[in-house]
């Protein structure tokens, strides 16, 4: 999922962010992004469960555990074409081969079996939480910590404040980012502006 944003307008708000106070410094005053802020732009929850990293590793890796929820096997030592690495890297998983993936195989219709349905579900909030909510920099991998969690109970997934994480990943990121001589930033970076 790739999203138009305007780097120029990013830069000049990673300038006038203030880390010590999560706000933003403009010569009419100052000004921050709030939970409200990300519940109305985006539709997430902001009660229920808080979202903690659990990014521990399953013991036999992340293959096993896709292939029970997502009901494939993904290689672990064949490189992505055009990437030089595999789609399981270093305790991350790739965006781009999940979907490519699928959308191989999709195909749903009224007689579709609801373990299929859940599977393409899955690999839908996996693209969408990966590459839209909590990208990293490259904007292509998701992280252990989200795979645990969309790959867990069905059932728990929305009892979770998703708008609080997005808010504390944005407020990390600007930190971040605001260093000099940062040159990215991750994160849900579309809720500073529309274009």
């Amino acid at each position: 999922m790739r999203l138009d944003i305007d780097n120029d307008l990013l830069t000049a708000m990673a300038e006038r962010w203030r880390p010590e106070l999560h706000t933003f410094h403009f010569p009419e005053g100052e000004m921050t992004i709030t939970l409200k802020d990300v519940a109305i732009l985006t539709g997430l929850p902001i009660t229920g469960d808080a979202i903690i990293d659990s990014s521990r590793k399953p013991e036999d890796g992340w293959g096993p555990l896709i292939q029970q929820r997502l009901g494939f096997n993904m290689p672990t030592t064949t490189p992505v074409e055009g990437q030089g690495h595999p789609p399981l890297n270093a305790g991350q998983v790739s965006i781009p081969w999940l979907v490519d993936h699928i959308q191989m195989e999709v195909n749903i219709g009224l007689d579709t079996p609801e373990d299929q349905v859940e599977r393409y579900a899955r690999v839908y909030l996996i693209a969408l939480v990966g590459g839209f909510l909590f990208p990293d920099k490259s904007n292509r991998w998701i992280q252990g910590m989200w795979l645990n969690m969309l790959l867990g109970d069905w059932d728990e997934i929305g009892q979770r404040s998703w708008g609080s994480a997005v808010l504390a990943g944005i407020y990390r990121e600007l930190c971040t980012c605001s260093k000099l001589g940062a040159k990215q930033a991750g994160g849900a970076m579309f809720i500073l502006h529309k274009k």
